[in-house]
């Protein structure tokens, strides 16, 4: 009687010690990003322009929104599909290599992404309209099969994703100038209210605005997990140099038309806005590609000496990155909320980004001090043991 062979282990999340430099130092910086281009729209009282920015704002106010409308409005969330998509190639990479088919694999990366679209529906319904994770988990069940396509199918999906992207963002912007100018879910004060308002919010813009934003980049990362670009980022040195340098000159030159529009530098008619906001986020795409590279380049230094204080903290915060990410919202909401701090109504956007900048950095000493016993954070824990169920956790 033949007895068959036992089923592969499932292999539980890669132990923090093994874990590569780059991608946990692009997320940890990438995090200070999202703060500051978030911590404006839980503002409110003031019309807005296509950004979220006031246009009534002071001279501080339009310096700062003129200077994240270049180097980080639709740049970092580009940065964070780039990653997301190099990240779940790995994860493949993991599994296939203990022994799972690819059948089983994709489950599990399914399994995954839908656990992550439920953490962002979770996040938008309790603190943030503008959730992200729920467009990552949502491209990842729709797209997981691009992990194991030819890399000709990848690229040229990549192209069609800028089509549809340019299409998305056109509408999007119509919208913007053709609709009056209302408050957000920021601005309303009963909590309950808020609460149905935001799911209603998220529900609309992740399947279309957020969706289209991230597919690109997306597979873009899976191409570039292929090649381990940020695992090995010292062997891909003048890549690397050419994507930073490219990226981040696409992204600037291509947002300046925008930045003169929100900061009322310059008005255009309706048309010629709407076609620099498209053309601001079509390139913020190079951008968050760009900034991807570049951390890829500051990663392949420390390969021969060890990592200081700075680099090891920021990475912490890159390992603990769903965890620092909802712990922005709850600090944003805590400060800013009608019905929590109130600051919403009281500050503008350079005192919003300054209030993010000392979130970012108390999340960062938070994962420094907590991520070197060990010790996931608990959003990332709650996630893995989702992902893997029983079998699974003992292996992490």
């Amino acid at each position: 009687m033949s007895i068959a062979p036992p089923a592969p282990t499932v292999p539980g999340a890669l132990p923090l010690a093994r874990r590569s430099l780059a991608p946990d130092l692009a997320r940890g910086l990438m995090l200070l990003l999202i703060a500051v281009a978030h911590a404006h729209m839980y503002l409110s009282g003031h019309a807005a322009g296509f950004r979220g920015y006031a246009l009534d704002g002071g001279p501080i106010d339009r310096l700062v929104a003129g200077v994240q409308i270049l180097l980080v409005d639709g740049r970092a969330l580009p940065m964070f599909a780039a990653l997301f998509g190099y990240g779940l190639v790995q994860l493949a990479d993991r599994q296939l290599a203990a022994g799972m088919d690819w059948p089983g694999t994709r489950k599990v990366l399914r399994r995954r992404s839908l656990w992550l679209l439920a953490f962002g529906a979770c996040h938008a319904l309790l603190l943030f309209f503008g959730d992200i994770l729920g467009a990552y988990g949502l491209i990842g069940l729709v797209l997981v099969g691009f992990v194991r396509r030819a890399d000709r199918a990848v690229l040229w999906a990549a192209v069609a994703g800028l089509v549809l992207h340019v299409v998305v963002l056109a509408g999007f912007g119509l919208l913007t100038v053709s609709a009056p100018k209302g408050d957000t879910p920021a601005a309303i004060a009963d909590p309950l209210e808020a609460m149905v308002m935001r799911l209603i919010g998220w529900s609309g813009m992740t399947p279309t605005y957020f969706a289209a934003s991230v597919v690109p980049a997306f597979l873009l990362g899976i191409w570039a997990a292929r090649r381990r670009l940020l695992d090995d980022p010292g062997a891909h040195r003048a890549l690397l140099s050419r994507v930073t340098v490219a990226g981040v000159s696409v992204a600037v030159v291509g947002g300046v038309p925008l930045m003169l529009v929100d900061t009322r530098l310059w008005a255009p008619s309706a048309a010629v806005s709407v076609t620099m906001y498209v053309l601001h986020s079509l390139t913020g795409i190079a951008g968050g590609l760009g900034y991807a590279a570049a951390i890829g380049l500051v990663a392949s230094r420390q390969r021969h000496r060890a990592p200081g204080v700075v680099t090891r903290a920021l990475a912490a915060c890159g390992q603990w990155s769903l965890t620092c990410y909802l712990l922005q919202s709850v600090i944003f909401v805590a400060v800013f909320a009608p019905y929590a701090g109130g600051l919403g109504t009281r500050v503008g956007d350079a005192a919003a980004s300054g209030i993010a900048v000392l979130t970012w950095l108390a999340t960062v000493v938070l994962a420094a001090v907590l991520a070197p016993r060990g010790r996931r954070g608990p959003a990332e824990s709650l996630l893995r043991r989702l992902t893997y169920g029983a079998r699974g956790r003992h292996h992490s």
